[in-house]
């Protein structure tokens, strides 16, 4: 699967998923350079409700990182499991507004955060950049 691809099935996908990003998320061809990390959320009976936001339980079940340079994107980190219980979703998370592929804008759940993108690409043992 194409980054790209795999980026939006992540936003679109059934999965509760949050965005972490260096800048404005916009996936269209003419945006910048940009790293996100996507958090997918467990699901489970303390999932939809407790806190802010809409999100109870807040267990990071998988991570995936993405990097946009020079127009083409790809996938610098993916953890699963174990490794991606040591990261957190940050508790100002917020609804955030999504540039599509297509131009479409669409609601998500992420903060815009630079400083905290390198936090966490340090944990993924990534170079800082974007």
């Amino acid at each position: 699967m194409e980054p790209l691809d795999e980026i939006l099935s992540y936003l679109a996908g059934p999965a509760r998923a949050i965005v972490i990003a260096s800048n404005d998320v916009d996936l269209t061809p003419r945006a910048g350079d940009n790293r996100l990390f996507i958090l997918r959320i467990g699901e489970g009976s303390l999932a939809a409700g407790g806190r802010g936001g809409g999100f109870g339980e807040r267990k990071v079940t998988a991570v995936a990182t993405f990097e946009r340079k020079a127009g083409v994107w790809s996938k610098t980190f993916q953890a699963t499991d174990n490794d991606a219980a040591s990261f957190e979703v940050p508790y100002y998370v917020s609804r955030l507004p999504l540039t599509m592929a297509d131009g479409t804008e669409s609601m998500g759940y992420g903060v815009i955060d630079g400083d905290l993108v390198a936090e966490m690409g340090k944990k993924a043992g990534l170079l800082s950049s974007a």
